[in-house]
């Protein structure tokens, strides 16, 4: 492998061609507690469809029903408006986590770093061996063995992808759904069938070929840090001052004896003495594997280590300055705006709208209005709701096809034709009318959008009738 540079990929030969990772393991604190938390992670993952909450899954996004269901909030395809936030604030959680302290993201919690480095090459080391030997494999002509612990591996990744790609199926059909589907014919729901293929098959190409390429290639993330962090942000880095010049055990140099540990352990094949680079995820790797050495020479451990650009250089870190004071207040600012969106739900809606046609109809005489009633329950249990027409409704007005009461099932819905007609005589204005609709079990009322009764324009019919003279300019 050749040595890393600033100027160029250490994943690339100079030829063009790629250059496989084969960082080696490590052991340490911050190698251990890594690992617990891609194991608690894991569990999540794989948990949360079984886990019930209010008779459904924990996170189950039912898009054939239009139900989303999180921890017990269930939002209708009206309320996804609420989603801005969650999406947004996410988001910008992200990017206030990467201010202070560097792709700690990246290195630790993100699922692509997750299922690379705590599955699938944990899963080649048991079948390959160390870095040692896998490099040895990977240079080694193609005989039975070579061929026979290939398939082996490459089936392994192939299943684990497969078993990935189905509990992520589940999050949107559920479990039972997902099952029934397994026990049945590919054919017989061909789209979900398609989306698992089509998962599997590039988990299976991401992680068993692509892996680091994603990190340093594709993934926006890496590229927006040297926007979001600054001198004071917490990032993993080298001690030159320590450290350099660097020397054999023994002399008189720095603490650094260019064993380059540190590169072997990088996932991303970097040279973390150089400095601050994109393909940095900040996994920490380095820091137990340099530290490893210096306990071993009896010399302070922390030549590498998590600190900021600052501090490097012997300056203190500064953790409250102005831009984490703004993120801070702009991250309460959308916390306080989520939190209030999701208070202005309700347990159902109820929507008015006009019928598809003209917007009114004479006949006889008689004006009339077609409009469309809907009402959603979007708890998970049944209950009875209660509808009346509010505004200024004149006494010649009629109404039919509407009740008063209506009961629907948990996360049911129903339509009402609402036909609202007056003497074409007695109407001299557009007037306003709303429908209010009170949730009986659950208390929570909704007032739909004002409907507007139309007809014909009161100073035409008061005009003589039109005829051809009338066009004549």
């Amino acid at each position: 492998m050749k040595l890393p540079t600033l100027d160029t990929l250490s994943t690339i030969r100079t030829d063009g061609s790629r250059s496989f990772v084969h960082p080696a393991d490590v052991k340490g604190r911050l190698t251990s507690l890594k690992k617990l938390v891609a194991f608690v992670l894991l569990v999540v993952y794989a948990a949360l469809p079984w886990i019930p909450v209010n008779g459904y899954p924990a996170v189950f996004l039912d898009v054939q029903e239009r139900r989303f269901h999180f921890m017990g909030l269930t939002l209708a395809m009206q309320d996804l408006w609420v989603g801005f936030f969650l999406i947004t604030g996410l988001a910008f959680s992200l990017f206030y986590v990467t201010a202070l302290f560097g792709r700690l993201w990246c290195g630790w919690t993100c699922p692509y770093t997750v299922f690379l480095e705590h599955v699938y090459r944990r899963i080649e080391r048991l079948i390959d061996g160390d870095a040692t030997a896998r490099r040895r494999l990977e240079d080694a002509p193609w005989t039975k063995s070579k061929v026979a612990r290939r398939v082996f591996k490459h089936g392994v990744f192939l299943f684990v992808s497969a078993v990935i790609a189905h509990i992520f199926l589940s999050y949107f059909v559920s479990l039972g759904k997902l099952y029934e589907m397994m026990k049945g014919s590919p054919s017989e729901h061909l789209m979900a069938f398609g989306v698992m293929a089509f998962m599997t098959g590039a988990l299976y190409f991401a992680f068993s070929w692509f892996r680091e390429q994603f990190c340093i290639i594709l993934c926006p993330y890496g590229r927006l840090q040297s926007a979001l962090t600054d001198d004071h942000s917490v990032i993993v880095g080298y001690d030159q001052k320590r450290g350099e010049p660097r020397g054999k055990v023994g002399s008189t140099t720095g603490s650094c004896i260019d064993c380059r540990r540190c590169v072997q352990v990088c996932p991303t094949g970097i040279d973390i003495r150089q400095g601050m680079q994109l393909e940095c995820i900040g996994c920490a790797a380095c820091v137990d594997a340099c530290d490893d050495i210096m306990i071993k020479l009896k010399r302070p451990t922390g030549l590498v280590r998590y600190d900021s650009y600052v501090g490097l250089h012997g300056g203190k870190t500064k953790i409250i300055r102005p831009r984490i004071v703004l993120y801070t207040l702009l991250l309460f600012l959308g916390a306080g705006a989520f939190l209030f969106s999701v208070s202005r739900l309700s347990s159902m809606n109820a929507s008015a709208v006009r019928m598809i046609g003209a917007p009114f109809y004479v006949a006889d005489g008689t004006l009339r209005n077609q409009f469309l009633i809907r009402v959603i329950n979007k708890h998970n249990s049944p209950s009875t709701y209660r509808l009346e027409i509010v505004g200024g409704m004149p006494p010649q007005l009629n109404v039919a096809g509407f009740v008063e009461r209506l009961q629907l099932p948990a996360l049911g819905e129903e339509q009402k034709t609402l036909v609202l007609s007056m003497p074409e005589s007695a109407f001299t204005e557009p007037f306003k009318l709303q429908v209010k609709v009170t949730d009986e079990v659950h208390g929570d009322t909704v007032t739909t959008r004002v409907m507007e009764f139309l007809g014909p324009d009161s100073k035409l019919k008061s005009k003589a009738p039109l005829n051809a003279k009338d066009f004549i300019q």
